[in-house]
């Protein structure tokens, strides 16, 4: 299972083209792609079924696919499309309360993640509370994956210690975090290779220890 050349070319068109007109016209070629990530997005799910007890063999791809449509009703950008493919792989679909795996489908930008993206605040103290009480466990789970506290996102977080919490932590920068993100950038060439499902489970299993963390930490 793969991405199609066709899948990222129709992309590549999209982004030069992002305009009702052609994407009308052209609708043969965004259907041939979205077929084409919607069955990957199945087979993602089917396999992460087998591995993490969080992720149903009944979850449909079609409730995980973020829709290609823009909302531009607050935005600067008019744009009418996005031009990218992504989804949120969780129970719930995209629309998960909680811990899930994301994927990004872009021309230049494909990336795989795992975590849990700006939880609400009752989420964000009880992990914030379990990296506090239960450091050595979040970092077996980074370790057991081959990744470092540092390999974290940190695109997210706050400038100042969180309500609670000393400076002087020994842990402050990681509970200064408002997402609880890994991710890992993969190449064009890798998804339009017969290998690339496999490759995303492979990085996925990486990623799985600290998702099952962060689930922990919520009493999941």
């Amino acid at each position: 299972m793969k991405i199609e050349k066709r899948t990222f070319d129709f992309l590549n068109k999209l982004k030069e083209n992002n305009n009702r007109e052609w994407f009308v016209e052209n609708k043969d070629d965004y259907q041939f792609a979205l077929d084409n990530v919607t069955e990957m997005i199945q087979q993602i799910i089917l396999r992460l079924a087998a591995l993490d007890p969080h992720i149903h063999d009944s979850i449909a791809a079609k409730k995980c696919l973020f829709r290609i449509y823009r909302d531009v009703r607050f935005s600067k950008n008019k744009d009418p499309y996005k031009t990218w493919f992504a989804a949120g792989i969780s129970v719930d679909g995209r629309k998960l309360d909680g811990p899930e795996y994301y994927i990004h489908i872009e021309p230049g930008h494909v990336f795989l993640a795992a975590g849990y993206w700006r939880p609400a605040k009752a989420h964000l103290e009880a992990i914030r509370q379990e990296i506090d009480y239960n450091t050595d466990a979040l970092f077996a789970s980074l370790k057991k994956g081959g990744w470092e506290p540092e390999s974290l996102s940190s695109e997210d977080k706050l400038k100042r210690p969180p309500a609670g919490y000393n400076a002087d932590h020994p842990q402050i920068e990681l509970l200064k975090h408002k997402s609880f993100i890994l991710h890992i950038d993969l190449q064009r060439k890798q998804m339009e290779s017969e290998e690339a499902l496999n490759l995303i489970i492979e990085n996925y299993q990486r990623m799985m220890p600290f998702k099952t963390f962060l689930h922990q930490a919520l009493d999941q």
